[in-house]
């Protein structure tokens, strides 16, 4: 079912979605949580589809919050609120409210969202793209228990590492971290099954990508042992070695769908590492509502804890020059002694000539 309201307000809202469950016959709303996604027209539709592919996993009430301030005086001077109702199919398993604020009301949105909430319902904000700086101080963002933002829109994935360091408030957390469970939990396994003394980590993946650098900060955290970052083409995060004093530990995934774990001292296995849908993310984001202390941990350590390869040329023109320095002379003894009797030679030679001169004396005396 679709309701649209034009120039409504937050109470009609609410009366039309009751009047939608009775008529679906549901008079419980039968929801655990209410979903706030902070979007723009553009990056509406595919954060709404994973949004309600994820509510059958959670059913929720989805209120996506799109602003349209406005770019002329008249615009921006128009206050409207327009909404679109779905229920039924066409919301999942949950209830879905479009919310297009006009001129002034974009900047108050808190105002509308907060009437349509469900009661004694946890809130969670979802910024697909955009995401404010401070997310805990943003009007939004402070009524909700958890703030779920994507480090891999922003225009320097890797820096945005850094200002969610900044701003980080329990509750927050970011999908560029929900992509390495996968493979935080083979790895893990993967020590669990073959206890070893982890003396260095080389974490390979494409670069601008903020979850190879988490990873690499997770490692260096958990193991604290010198983590490198190499950079390759992709998809994703490529490989993770683990060096040992028995061999490496690796996890490779080159094609981003099957990782290969290899371990000393036993065969190769295959294990499903594929890269996952943003619904699957946010399903994941919404199954613990509580602070995540280890990803607190992981991204307030700063990225530059990370050791970059030297350059190619670098360490070929190094390994040239230790090459010629440990090349041995031919006959160093014989360079010695040679050395030696120069200076021994120009000795006897001018004693010859003072003894030839003493009798040359003589002789004419």
């Amino acid at each position: 079912m679709k309701i649209d309201l034009t120039n409504t307000t937050s109470s009609k809202i609410n009366a039309a979605l009751m009047e939608a469950r009775r008529v679906g016959g549901s008079t419980a709303a039968g929801m655990v949580l209410t979903l706030v996604i902070v979007t723009d027209e553009g990056s509406a539709y595919d954060a709404l589809k994973a949004a309600n592919d994820a509510s059958r996993e959670h059913p929720s009430r989805t209120l996506a919050v799109i602003k349209r301030a406005g770019r002329s005086p008249r615009a921006r001077a128009e206050t409207r609120l327009d909404a679109e109702i779905l229920v039924g199919s066409d919301a999942g398993s949950g209830e879905t409210v479009i919310l297009r604020m006009h001129g002034e009301l974009a900047a108050h949105a808190q105002s509308v969202v907060l009437p349509l909430l469900l009661p004694d319902a946890p809130v969670v904000v979802w910024w697909p793209d955009n995401a404010p700086l401070h997310p805990a101080q943003d009007p939004l963002g402070s009524i909700a228990q958890r703030r779920i933002t994507d480090a891999v829109t922003a225009e320097s994935p890797v820096g945005q590492l850094a200002q969610r360091a900044q701003s980080y408030t329990p509750g927050d957390t970011d999908l560029a971290w929900t992509r390495i469970t996968g493979w935080r939990s083979m790895l893990a396994a993967a020590l669990d099954q073959r206890p070893s003394q982890i003396v260095s980590a080389v974490v390979e993946g494409e670069s601008y990508n903020p979850s190879v650098e988490l990873l690499g900060l997770w490692l260096h955290n958990r193991l604290h042992v010198p983590v490198e970052r190499v950079v390759t083409g992709g998809p994703g995060i490529t490989a993770v070695h683990l060096r040992t004093k028995d061999g490496d530990i690796t996890l490779d995934r080159p094609d981003g769908l099957m990782g290969t774990l290899s371990m000393p001292g036993s065969p190769d296995r295959q294990v499903a590492l594929k890269r996952r849908e943003t619904s699957e993310l946010i399903a994941e984001e919404l199954r613990r509502l509580d602070p995540d202390d280890i990803y607190s941990t992981a991204v307030r350590t700063p990225v530059d804890r990370l050791h970059e390869p030297s350059n190619a040329e670098t360490v070929a023109a190094g390994r040239v020059a230790q090459a010629v320095s440990d090349v041995p002379v031919a006959n160093p003894d014989r360079v010695t002694a040679a050395a030696e009797k120069k200076p021994a030679a120009k000795k006897a030679a001018r004693k010859a000539a003072e003894k030839a001169d003493e009798q040359a004396a003589g002789d004419s005396a």
